[in-house]
């Protein structure tokens, strides 16, 4: 029918979250290529580390800066020695430049050391499936080994955003069998530390709390309103 519309051509695919993007990327690309060219490669596949989507909180704008189909490759000692250059070059050679419309490749990172992804031209993909040491890149988020032993002072001592980057997003694979393992281990605090950290809390909202009013008292409206919404943030 020369009358009928024509369909509406859009430059920007649908919106897919993430961490739904990266395992669709990982399960129908990523693993034929590993199973292909590393046939007893023992790794886990995941999506860790920084990034609201593995919060789950990405949405559209996110997609601008460090996003993308991309994970984590982690592997032992041995085969991170032996085989990672090889695993990121292959991957580099055989990756798809976009899937499901998004870039696959990613631009130099600018002057603040942010990527954003760009269409590949020609040659090798710059992706983002870096792969690395499991208990070496655990222990270097962590600032301790989280496959030893742990004390209260290493719990205390762990920053609280690094045990989120762990313990959210994904595992795609997990053929090591120890990624999995960590992460529940790290779910959350042993009780004496959790009660150490409502403690903690508690007493740094008793020793503020009482500004609120003497900050009015002396008209300091500005003072005082600042003080109770920094209260309101340490209660929620």
């Amino acid at each position: 029918d020369d009358n009928a519309a024509a369909p509406r051509q859009r430059s920007d695919p649908d919106f897919i979250p993430g961490l739904e993007l990266s395992s669709a990327f990982y399960t129908e690309i990523v693993a034929p290529i590993l199973a292909e060219a590393y046939p007893n490669l023992c790794y886990a596949a995941a999506l860790i580390g920084y990034g609201s989507e593995v919060l789950g909180y990405d949405t559209a704008r996110s997609t601008d800066h460090e996003w993308g189909p991309r994970m984590l490759l982690l592997v032992s000692d041995d085969d991170y020695a032996q085989h990672a250059e090889a695993i990121e070059a292959l991957l580099g050679e055989r990756l798809p430049p976009t899937f499901r419309g998004f870039s696959t490749h990613f631009a130099p990172p600018s002057p603040d050391g942010v990527q954003h992804p760009a269409p590949a031209t020609s040659g090798r993909i710059a992706h983002k499936i870096p792969v690395y040491p499991l208990r070496g890149l655990l222990t270097h988020w962590l600032g301790v080994d989280p496959f030893g032993a742990l004390t209260a002072v290493d719990w205390l001592l762990m920053p609280q955003q690094k045990l989120l980057e762990v313990t959210a997003g994904r595992i795609f694979h997990d053929g090591l069998g120890e990624l999995e393992p960590v992460r529940a281990r790290l779910a959350y605090y042993p009780p004496e530390v959790w009660r150490y950290l409502l403690a903690a809390q508690w007493t740094r909202i008793s020793q503020q709390e009482a500004f609120v009013g003497r900050a009015g008292e002396v008209g300091d409206d500005v003072g005082s309103a600042l003080i109770a919404a920094a209260l309101v943030r340490d209660l929620m």
